[in-house]
């Protein structure tokens, strides 16, 4: 009787399934720019990789996730490119190992009753300019404009107004004189009449007018000794996300939002789906790192965050195209 309790629970375990492997997400923010994230989880890609995502949403930019990779509270961070090159001037080895949105998205927005005209780069003295948060690439990005036009941070007030409709709820109740934002915001400020776009970094054109060339912005970036630790993690993760990204790359903007929780979707269905629609030219399609592209944001961090400009920095530490090339062609199919 026992040697048939002990078969029986052998077999048992035998046909259990196996338990799925938990990682945490942080997400800093419903910015379009993010969007393969979602994507990957609403059409369940993570979940066929036998992955179990926690995942955190700090709603009020990606300085926050960057923050809570390096204390240890999450695993991996969607978190922006940009932070992996603030990391290693701090010696602190931050790595994107999936490129999610190859360019900006960014736009600098005004009130229909603003008085900045880009023509005119000083008659943006005095305004009050918000940002997603302290820290983040929209604060790069006023920063930079800036410097670029001889004036610094003190020449303006920099406030932090979030992403999404609260972005937009700013412009509109005259909080602020302008924004920096992604999308959807970017696309709501029109659609709602609420304003205008002054500087438009979405298309590659754009953006090279803005900083000198091509600036990738969301990726999936870890710290290297959870990489070192978790390869097969990672892979799984890097699997998901760029099944996403291709499945993205071939879909519409309509087929695209379907795949959402309803929590995600700011604002009106359809005027979310135009968003995305103005949106599709930033995103990658097989999450490759380009060599090339990745010396814009140094370019930009170096004109004004000093610990950049004093640090030698590797880029080839900064971002590793291992895990993507090591995708199984099949699980993108």
């Amino acid at each position: 009787m026992k040697h048939l309790l002990m078969a029986l629970a052998a077999s048992t375990a035998l046909a259990a399934p196996a338990l799925a492997q938990d990682v945490r997400m942080s997400v800093g923010s419903y910015n379009l720019n993010n969007l393969p994230f979602p994507v990957a989880q609403g059409l369940g890609f993570y979940e066929d990789e036998g992955l179990d995502v926690t995942v955190d949403n700090f709603a009020s930019g990606g300085s926050k996730t960057l923050q809570a990779l390096v204390a240890g509270s999450t695993d991996i961070a969607v978190g922006f490119y940009d932070h992996t090159i603030q990391m290693q001037a701090q010696n602190k080895h931050v790595v994107g190992f999936v490129e999610l949105a190859r360019n900006s998205g960014l736009v600098l927005a005004g009130g229909n009753d603003t008085t900045f005209d880009p023509a005119n780069p000083e008659s943006i003295q005095g305004a009050k300019v918000g940002i997603t948060a302290p820290g983040s690439s929209s604060d790069f990005f006023i920063r930079y404009y800036l410097q670029q036009h001889g004036m610094t941070a003190d020449d303006i007030s920099i406030i932090g107004v979030g992403s999404g409709s609260a972005a937009v709820a700013a412009l509109e109740q005259g909080k602020i004189d302008l924004l920096v934002n992604y999308d959807p915001a970017a696309t709501f400020i029109e659609a709602k009449g609420v304003g205008k776009i002054l500087i438009d970094a979405r298309s590659d054109e754009g953006a090279t007018d803005v900083y000198g060339g091509i600036y990738p912005t969301s990726v999936l970036y870890a710290t290297q000794d959870f990489i070192d630790e978790n390869p097969e993690t990672i892979q799984k993760v890097t699997n998901a996300t760029v099944r996403a990204l291709k499945w993205m790359s071939e879909h519409t903007p309509e087929e695209i939002v379907a795949t959402l929780p309803p929590e995600y979707i700011s604002g009106d269905a359809d005027t979310y789906t135009l968003a995305v629609k103005n949106a599709m030219a930033i995103f990658s399609a097989d999450g490759v790192f380009n060599t090339t592209d990745i010396e814009t944001p140094l370019k930009v961090l170096k004109t004004f965050n000093e610990s950049v400009g004093r640090a030698d920095i590797d880029l080839s530490r900064t971002y590793t195209n291992a895990f993507v090339e090591a995708v199984p062609a099949d699980a993108t199919n």
